[in-house]
């Protein structure tokens, strides 16, 4: 396959040149040559950015992601790495997961006000404390 000049890449893969410009910069890709102005990419540049794009929303920083690639750009990742950040995510959702409960909580509490309500008093001293991991309550109905 021919090689991609930077505007198909954007095209294709829907990175914002300017940001292909900036991964290049930062050595997270490569591009190929010149044509004329444009720069060109080898057809594979878009598996990358897809493994890239995948990182990113996993939480990894372009730094991490830069590790994560050898000098001739094959992927090299790191498994420890991905466990942490599988690990780092459970801890996210298991907080998420309070935040939500917490709020439907206070939504359908039936105490005259939630200053009133046990449940939600441990709810706001536990976010004061940033320790938010709200105590199980049933809500009567």
């Amino acid at each position: 396959m021919a090689a991609l000049d930077i505007a198909e890449v954007a095209r294709r893969s829907g990175v914002p040149a300017s940001t292909l410009r900036y991964y290049e910069e930062k050595g997270l890709i490569a591009s190929i040559g010149r044509r004329g102005l444009r720069r060109l990419f080898d057809p594979a540049i878009l598996d990358r950015l897809a493994l890239i794009a995948l990182g990113r929303a996993a939480g990894f920083s372009l730094g991490e992601m830069a590790g994560m690639f050898t000098p001739e750009g094959a992927p090299r990742i790191d498994r420890a790495a991905l466990a942490a950040k599988a690990d780092d995510i459970n801890r996210t959702i298991r907080r998420l997961a309070a935040m939500r409960d917490g709020l439907r909580h206070a939504a359908a509490c039936r105490a005259p006000s939630h200053m009133e309500c046990p449940t939600f008093r441990k709810i706001l001293k536990a976010a004061a404390g940033r320790a938010f991991t709200p105590p199980v309550h049933r809500i009567n109905r």
